[in-house]
């Protein structure tokens, strides 16, 4: 199969498996006070009330036929076993590496953790039992329910895989749909979720693009216009960087295969003589292409 039509290969089973904990084997060791630290604690109260939420990421043990080998969440398996249970549901990988899971699978971001809590809570678990699982007090809980209000749905599609602080929610409710998704376009595309580039964004938002609810701003002489002039050079910057990563690997793609050639030239003294003769224009432009060494960003004319 030709490479460039092969599809991307999944590192790990698209299928979750209930593996019994006599069969896991732990592929490092936990530090010896790891039971009285809080996260122990939030990880133990959390099963007990609503069971393992993040899979177990497993591979098969290297020697052992039918067992695997822990991968990612040692932790969760030590409660598991101090709880009583026997069986965890897993995630088995491909590979024997821990960076994907970790980066990818295991770690929710704030949109994916208020949905599961929500759901959680249309089960009947009760605020106070929820609280209780994730140590958290029972207004925080509420608080976490009004999370994605006033934040309209585009908003909310765009956001919902990425690691964004709960703060930067309350800086995008104060901004109409429109400002919202184009404020959450421009985190993305600097990959910056920070609440300091929201309140900046927020600063920059026009009168007219406020949530009618927000207190209408006083404008400082000149500092509303300069930041409103400062996005607009900022987004023209983002849009030449996007074009100049786009097209700087074929641009020195090309300029591999060309120099590759003109030298296969120069090394022909014949072709050398005669450029030499009746071409000494072209043979030095084309020994300056020979030892160019990088292309230069910028100097496409050239």
């Amino acid at each position: 199969m030709d490479k460039r039509n092969r599809p991307v290969e999944s590192g790990f089973n698209s299928e979750w498996f209930d593996v019994p904990l006599n069969v896991l084997h732990a592929s490092k060791a936990l530090p010896p006070r790891v039971k009285q630290s809080v996260k122990y604690a939030q990880i133990r109260s959390s099963v007990e009330v609503i069971g393992l939420v993040e899979p177990v990421v497993v591979i098969p043990h290297a020697s052992v036929p039918g067992h695997f080998s822990i991968l990612d969440g040692h932790l969760r398996v030590e409660v598991l076993n101090d709880l009583g249970r026997d069986r965890v549901r897993c995630l088995i990988s491909k590979d024997d590496e821990a960076l994907t899971y970790n980066k990818r699978v295991n770690r929710l971001a704030a949109i994916q953790e208020y949905n599961m809590i929500v759901r959680v809570y249309e089960s009947g678990v009760t605020v106070e039992r929820l609280a209780a699982a994730l140590g958290l007090s029972a207004g925080t809980i509420r608080d976490r329910f009004r999370m994605l209000d006033g934040i309209c749905d585009e908003a909310i599609k765009l956001l919902s895989d990425k690691r964004v602080p709960r703060r930067v929610f309350s800086i995008l409710r104060q901004m109409k749909p429109f400002r919202q998704i184009d404020a959450a376009h421009a985190m993305i595309n600097l990959d910056n979720y920070s609440g300091k580039f929201a309140l900046a964004m927020l600063e920059t938002t026009p009168e007219d693009q406020l949530a009618d609810t927000v207190e209408k701003r006083q404008e400082k002489s000149g500092t509303i216009e300069a930041i409103q002039r400062l996005e607009r050079e900022l987004a023209v910057l983002q849009a030449d960087t996007k074009l100049l990563e786009e097209n700087y690997g074929p641009d020195s793609l090309k300029l591999v295969v060309i120099k590759t050639y003109v030298a296969s030239l120069l090394d022909n003294a014949r072709v050398v003589r005669w450029l030499a003769q009746f071409r000494s224009d072209y043979l030095q432009q084309l020994q300056l292409i020979a030892e160019v060494k990088t292309l230069a960003v910028g100097n496409s004319d050239r």
